[in-house]
């Protein structure tokens, strides 16, 4: 089934990411008393993991700037519990996906993608996928939104592990995921690489002359032949690992899962889940 775990990033990552941008899910977290800014996003993210430091979310989110973590965490755990951070974040996906649903949040195209999710996210196995494992070990949702949403982010921090998995095994650290991703031209501009990812210039430019020095990047910035090499090796291993979900759900279903996601991800976006060119970006 090559090539199903670039269609689901195609047509469910909105459906996730939308807990990034969403106005409900900031406002829900920081109505439980985190502060404003990236604080909402490293303890939404991380929460499933428990109290954990900035170590290890600098390891599983992989391509921030540590010291950017650091100043979040574990300052968050003190202002709320990793367990009212789990319900402040699915209170506020609830209202965000009720309000850009509509009247559609109920409908019988909903609830059968998340059975189909669900049935696909049984796939996914937990071995050396830490942040797959911690979202695994939470309770479902009841409602059928709520019960996709939670599939989707299964599925996709299922396929965000394997990914890091391929950049391990291809020497290639956080930044220099970046850089190189930035590279490739199909997706992060360096500056919002840099301001997103928490990187400053000086970092980047070090970063940069380690990927020249290697043979990886030119002395323009661009990918060598090795370079680019190398980002195709990443992203075959990434996609061979993300197999599991699709194999287990079958072709038939695999494609009528993406079909519905199309289409609801279709009505999100234009009901205005994110800034203008959000998703002109792709994977580190």
């Amino acid at each position: 089934m090559a090539g199903d775990e670039k269609r689901f990033k195609a047509a469910f990552d909105s459906l996730h990411a939308l807990a990034y941008f969403a106005p409900e899910v900031d406002a829900a977290l920081t109505g439980i008393g985190l502060r404003p800014g990236r604080m909402p996003y490293f303890a939404g993210r991380s929460a499933a993991m428990g109290a954990v430091g900035p170590e290890v979310v600098a390891a599983t989110f992989y391509n921030f700037n540590p010291e950017v973590v650091a100043r979040v965490l574990p300052r968050a755990w003190t202002l709320a519990t990793p367990a009212q951070v789990l319900q402040a974040r699915l209170d506020g996906v609830d209202k965000a996906l009720t309000r850009l649903l509509g009247d559609h949040v109920k409908s019988d195209e909903v609830a059968e993608a998340a059975e189909l999710a669900r049935e696909a996210a049984a796939g996914c196995t937990g071995e050396g996928r830490p942040l797959y494992a911690a979202h695994a070990g939470l309770d479902w949702p009841g409602e059928p939104h709520l019960a996709l949403w939670h599939a989707v982010t299964l599925i996709r921090e299922y396929r965000g592990d394997g990914h890091i998995a391929a950049l391990v095994l291809n020497g290639l650290s956080g930044i220099e995921a970046l850089v190189t991703h930035v590279a490739t031209g199909r997706g992060f501009v360096a500056g919002a690489a840099k301001l997103t990812r928490g990187w400053s210039d000086e970092q980047w430019a070090a970063a940069e002359a380690g990927l020249t020095g290697r043979g990886i990047l030119d002395a323009d910035g661009g990918l060598t032949e090795a370079g680019a090499a190398l980002r195709d090796r990443v992203e075959i291993a990434t996609e061979a690992a993300a197999q599991g979900p699709w194999q287990h759900l079958g072709a038939e279903r695999t494609a009528r899962l993406e079909e519905l996601g199309r289409g609801l991800s279709r009505r999100v976006v234009e009901a205005g889940a994110f800034p203008d060119g959000v998703f002109t970006r792709g994977r580190a």
